[in-house]
């Protein structure tokens, strides 16, 4: 008779890019919404009851990006336990990823949250900048005996300590079925964060770092199954393989599920998608954000006669909360966050200032708004040149949900149309450099069959990145989208005179832009005048207060023709 091998399964379960969203609410309204972990939470306890044994992940980006989260990091103590800490405690995870948005709020806050954890924080190639340190050193402090592995990835000063914990972590299951999980994170980080809050730090390349790590784990660790939690999308078209997006590095899944032998699974996040994929044999997913869901990831193991366990299958799925709509917030999370909620929307609340006369500051349409010159944009221009002293300035528009501003402007309002903790930077830039990031920016728009302008569709996919379009002030003109690509800036003044090719302009920007984020490839490398180290919510609820009330001005500096 055939013996028939013994097979065993589990699963892993992740979060990504919460972004703050632990309860099921719409801070611009206080309206329900249906995500969040307070949601996903349920769900999770739910897989638990089928599964006991699972792998639970966060995948990275988790302390900013709601008004809660910004309360938390603005009157929280920042040698406490997180708030969010806790409910991740609670649930039991196994590990969480550094995401790039992790760093926004410093160092010590995140510090405050990797001490408070349960479990760890991993990101392999974030090491400490160390002076004077050999690779041999580095090796030893982080592997104590072990045999050094060739190639093992090392800061360019030779030190290679994850800096916020551990590279990976090594689970053992019931069954005897060991499991690797290693994590990394995107390492464009320098091209977006102030330098203030990495200060010390080494990003190594993501794709390098795992290559290496990998090897080392399946030469010495041997699990069964090897994890790869990666705070980086996908570069590339999930079936063709072919460039889904200016190849800068900041994702690299795509080539690391190509060129990288050893993996199993590799969870991702940070582009915001709903996925799941088989690339080059290993299992891919990518779960959304702001808690609309959770991805799931189920492996059959087969043993073989010398006791070894081999995968034999691997599925994945997303738990999506669209599809649970009678699913109730988990109980003991909302507890948690009972008292940081109230006071937080005790904070909203509170009025910072008004409109002045028939004034409008309100948002109808944000495709309008980025056809022509618009008060609310105005004002943020306002804002950025007030702060700075550049004579000019852009901006745009950073959530699809911003609703501008009523008569009376509080917290919640400015929280609401500025969701990042962006801080500005101000560039030299020549007349040329203008254009050409006018033209860039023209790329946003395409004309349908009717003759319409639309959005172009590489501004959706891999997801929307409407934040890429910049509106500008002191200057005067006018991109004429029947115009072909390149040459779409038919008017480019300032003060009534074409704009100097050769003559040189201070301008005002965030961070982000400045470091050449969303292709804009004329700005890295120009001369710094300014580097701010307060965030544009900050900027604009002082700016609001010390202008009251505000006077609400008409624009017509700029607009969009076809």
């Amino acid at each position: 008779m055939t013996r028939i091998p013994p097979t065993t399964n589990f699963n892993i379960l992740f979060t990504s890019d919460l972004h703050g969203a632990i309860r099921p609410i719409h801070y611009n309204t206080n309206a329900y919404r249906h995500a969040g972990l307070a949601l996903l939470a349920s769900l999770i306890r739910q897989e638990r009851e089928r599964s006991p044994e699972l792998l639970l992940i966060d995948n990275g980006d988790l302390l900013q990006g709601s008004p809660l989260a910004s309360y938390a990091a603005s009157h929280g103590s920042k040698v406490q336990t997180h708030p969010f800490i806790h409910i991740l405690n609670e649930l039991g995870y196994d590990a969480t990823v550094m995401g790039n948005h992790e760093f926004n709020y410093g160092q010590e806050l995140l510090r405050g949250a990797v001490q408070g954890s349960s479990f760890p924080w991993l990101s392999a190639n974030i090491v400490m900048k160390r002076e004077k340190q050999s690779p041999e050193l580095a090796h030893q402090e982080l592997h104590g005996d072990q045999p050094q592995v060739a190639g093992l990835p090392l800061a360019p000063d030779g030190a290679g300590i994850p800096a916020f914990g551990e590279p990976y972590l090594v689970k053992t299951l019931s069954t005897g079925v060991k499991i690797a999980l290693l994590g990394a994170t995107t390492h464009y980080i320098p091209n977006w964060e102030h330098p203030k809050n990495i200060e010390g730090l080494h990003f190594l390349d993501a794709l390098e770092t795992i290559r290496a790590w990998v090897k080392y784990i399946r030469e010495y660790e041997q699990p069964d199954v090897l994890v790869v939690s990666y705070h980086g999308g996908f570069e590339c078209d999930l079936e063709t393989g072919e460039a889904a997006e200016h190849l800068t590095g900041e994702n690299q899944a795509y080539e690391i599920c190509r060129e990288i032998e050893g993996i199993d699974v590799l969870l991702t996040g940070h582009q915001h998608r709903q996925l799941t994929a088989e690339i080059h044999g290993v299992t891919v997913i990518q779960p959304g954000f702001n808690g609309s869901g959770l991805g799931h990831v189920s492996v059959q193991l087969q043993q073989s006669p010398d006791g070894k366990w081999l995968v034999a299958d691997k599925q994945a799925r997303l738990l999506l909360l669209d599809e649970h709509p009678d699913l109730k917030p988990d109980p003991v999370v909302m507890k948690l966050t009972d008292e940081l909620e109230s006071s937080a929307q005790t904070w909203l609340d509170h009025p910072i200032g008004e409109v002045a006369g028939d004034g409008d500051l309100s948002i109808s349409s944000a495709t309008q708004l980025r056809l022509q010159a618009h008060p609310f944009i105005d004002l943020v221009h306002q804002v950025q040149m007030e702060a700075t002293g550049a004579q000019l300035s852009n901006t745009a528009m950073l959530s699809e949900e911003a609703r501008g501003f009523g008569k009376q402007i509080t917290v919640r309002d400015v929280l609401s149309n500025f969701i990042y903790p962006n801080t500005l930077t101000v560039l030299e830039l020549s007349g040329k450099d203008i254009r050409e990031a006018l033209e860039q920016t023209a790329r946003y728009f395409e004309l349908d069959t009717s003759g319409k302008v639309i959005v172009n569709p590489a501004y959706m996919q891999p997801k929307p990145q409407h934040y890429n379009y910049d509106m500008w002030a002191g200057i005067d003109y006018e991109l004429n989208i029947s115009q072909p690509v390149g040459s779409r800036v038919v008017k480019l003044e300032r003060e009534g005179k074409p704009l100097g090719m050769d003559e040189k302009y201070s301008v005002v920007m965030n961070s982000y832009r400045a470091a050449g984020g969303g292709d804009y490839a004329m700005y890295p490398g120009k001369k710094v005048l300014h580097e701010g180290a307060t965030d544009m919510a900050a900027l604009v609820e002082d700016f609001i207060r010390r202008h009251q009330p505000l006077h609400v001005r008409e624009v017509h500096n700029w607009k969009v023709t076809c």
